[in-house]
């Protein structure tokens, strides 16, 4: 799964997450290559300038400095302002005639249009107002500030300053857009704000060299002179003591006494305003595909089906005595299949994905120049969040990608699932994917950066299944958590569907996860959690992994001895990620030009 830690995305930042190989054929649409249309290259670079000038954050994730010491505006005023602004960038878009562009220029411009209509989709129905998920925003972020802002230059800490500063703000702007929730219903269900006030307390400390944002001025950097190294730690402590602790304690009043009292008792969307074809909606933004909840529902069934025969065959694999729901215990409860120190995961974790960094270059053309580390799940979200995470470099390059492990209850973390797990999260998933879209420099920002889930969260789990081919999952029980994994992403699109369009409750979704997969209570619980309070977002893995292997098969049955394999995952990767149909139109692109060669 791919996480930003810089709170409730909005507008392309939520849809987000030149070069050749010699000898290697690519369709010269898929490389990236500069905006032809003046027209249209000058609206992108308007459109892209707007978004990183209201998102400061995002700005300084891909790499541009010029609000490095400013946190967004999100009040209600500024979610009108933004939609208004998007308003006028689709109308010029929707006035310029794709017929008359380039081919390359058309894509762009088509992935462009959908991106705006989107947002001001998710606008409409006041999207906004959700500002938070139960593992998500801008309280549960803001603590992680100093793992990712530069914090090299004096400039560098003025900024991480002027930050602190106005945090207050920023968390009060967050507050008015949850009491508009309230106003409006449009609140999160009160089971999966359970513990929120534990994780809002967490950073708070009477002494401000106590809190996680005191960290930078601890250890300065060579560059950052002694002289000055006392008076910046000092700046630090007071606006620590005087903003951030007031606001957090602030922000933990308001959810005490009014957020928490107006959470729901249902967990469905479709019990907010409009709920269904807000619902509808998520589906459709987030698989990218014109596809409804009923289908989305059916397929996730057949899958489910297909998937528990291949489960269920492997306990005589290995000679287990008993029935199917035994073996799936015994992998639960026994010892030796979990680590005894955190130690030993992330051990076990980095040794798995350095087995597969030696075997990348046999399926792929093009690596990235980016490499990638591992690090814990900060401990006050571990408790609530996933078994592991991405974060995406710097666009910058000046950070790499990380891999964050959750290390917190290492009963629900077992052995066998590493070698999914990382493959997914890692390489050849996320950060393979995501630094090469980073790298593709002639491509328009917008395209660079984008991150459609369907196409990150799909090619990360085609990744997952991938590995049998490159010599993974040889233990069974190790090929049983994949295949438990891949239950998981199927069961998702039975369990969303059933939460928010069909009625589910809470515990018909966890007993759904605890019949059909060997995901330990505490995982499954978190994950529905999850899926209650992020509509739509868990149906586009599945979906995304389904379209990536069939347009393979396309490709190996149309191209037979032709087919290779190196080429096809670059032509997938070669334009960054992109919505499933552009995806469509490129493989079958490069089918046609292969054939014809």
């Amino acid at each position: 799964m791919l996480i930003r830690h810089d709170g409730k995305l909005t507008g392309w930042a939520a849809a987000i997450v030149a070069w050749s190989v010699a000898g290697l054929f690519m369709p010269a649409m898929l490389c990236g290559q500069p905006v032809s249309s003046p027209e249209l290259a000058r609206l992108f670079d308007e459109a892209w300038q707007d978004e990183l000038r209201r998102d400061p954050l995002l700005a300084t994730r891909v790499g541009e400095k010029r609000w490095n010491g400013e946190l967004p505006q999100v009040s209600l005023a500024a979610q009108e302002e933004r939609l208004e602004a998007k308003r006028r960038f689709l109308q010029r878009a929707e006035a310029i005639d794709p017929n008359t562009l380039s081919e390359t220029d058309r894509v762009h411009w088509k992935i462009f249009v959908r991106l705006l209509r989107d947002d001001l989709t998710e606008g409409a129905f006041r999207g906004y107002l959700l500002a938070i998920t139960n593992r998500s925003g801008f309280y549960i972020d803001f603590p992680d500030l100093p793992q990712w802002v530069p914090l090299a230059t004096v400039q560098d800490y003025r900024d991480y300053l002027s930050r602190l500063r106005q945090f207050g703000r920023y968390a009060e702007e967050n507050i008015e857009l949850l009491r508009e929730g309230i106003r409006q219903k449009m609140v999160l269900p009160a089971v999966v704000l359970e513990g929120v006030e534990d994780v809002i307390r967490s950073p708070i400390s009477e002494n401000p060299r106590d809190t996680p944002w005191f960290a930078p001025f601890r250890a300065f950097p060579a560059s950052v002179p002694s002289g000055i190294r006392d008076d910046l730690a000092h700046e630090a402590e007071e606006a620590i003591r005087q903003v951030v602790v007031p606001a957090y304690r602030k922000i933990l009043d308001f959810m005490k006494s009014e957020y928490l009292p107006a959470a729901r008792a249902s967990v469905g969307a479709s019990d907010l305003p409009n709920g269904r074809d807000y619902y509808r909606h998520r589906v459709q933004m987030f698989s990218t595909l014109d596809i409804t909840p009923e289908e989305i529902h059916e397929i996730g069934l057949q899958e489910v089906r297909r998937i528990r025969a291949e489960m269920e065959a492997v306990p005589s694999r290995i000679g287990f005595q008993g029935s199917y729901q035994q073996f799936v215990e015994h992998l639960r409860t026994d010892p030796k299949y979990y680590a005894a120190t955190k130690e030993q995961l992330l051990k076990e974790v980095s040794y798995v994905l350095k087995r597969v960094d030696g075997e990348l270059p046999r399926w792929f053309g093009r690596l990235p120049r980016m490499p990638y580390g591992i690090r814990e799940v900060p401990e006050h979200i571990a408790p609530r969040t996933t078994t592991a995470y991405y974060m995406q470099p710097a666009g910058d390059g000046t950070r790499a990608g990380f891999y964050y492990v959750n290390t917190y209850n290492l009963k629900s973390r077992p052995l066998y699932e590493i070698e999914a797990l990382s493959l997914h999260e890692a390489v050849p998933g996320h950060h393979l994917q995501i630094a090469l879209a980073q790298e593709l420099e002639d491509m328009p920002a917008f395209r660079r950066f984008a991150e459609p889930t369907a196409f990150v969260e799909g090619w990360a789990l085609y990744a997952e299944r991938l590995g049998q081919e490159m010599g993974f999952y040889q233990d069974p029980i190790s090929d049983f958590g994949r295949l438990s994994y891949e239950m998981w992403r199927a069961c998702r699109l039975v369990v969303d569907t059933g939460i928010h369009y069909f009625g589910w409750s809470r515990r018909q979704a966890i007993d759904f996860m605890l019949e059909n997969t060997a995901l330990s209570r505490h995982n499954i619980e978190a994950e529905v959690d999850r899926y209650i309070s992020w509509p739509g977002q868990a149906v586009a893995y599945k979906i995304g992994e389904l379209t990536i292997r069939r347009l393979r098969k396309e490709a190996e049955e149309a191209l037979k001895e032709r087919f290779d394999i190196r080429r096809f995952h670059d032509v997938v990767l070669g334009s960054g990620a992109v919505p499933l149909d552009v995806l469509e139109e490129n493989v079958r692109r490069y089918i046609q030009e292969t054939s014809s060669r």
